[in-house]
């Protein structure tokens, strides 16, 4: 089988941290990566899940109280207010 080079740009640190992640499983992070992209062909999908979560807008609070929100907004329970200006 033929070999192909794939070159990726990263942190210095974060790659530091992943070849000594990649040390201590008892591979090199070649390895690693042909392991990721071999999950991502045979899954179809990226093999782990991706979220916002160091954004609070998407925290199970935040979202739990705007879901709130928008039920009293919907049963009439809701305040209209002006929209204030602030160029002035």
């Amino acid at each position: 089988m033929s070999q192909s080079l794939l070159t990726v740009r990263m942190d210095e640190n974060i790659k530091r941290r992943f070849d000594a992640f990649c040390n201590d499983a008892g591979m090199n992070p070649s390895v690693a990566v042909n392991l990721f992209v071999r999950a991502v062909i045979r899954e179809k999908r990226i093999p782990f899940e991706i979220t916002g979560n160091d954004d609070p807008f998407y925290s199970a609070k935040n979202q739990a109280r705007l879901r709130e929100a928008m039920e009293q907004l919907e049963a009439g329970k809701g305040t209209i207010h002006e929209l204030i200006d602030t160029d002035e």
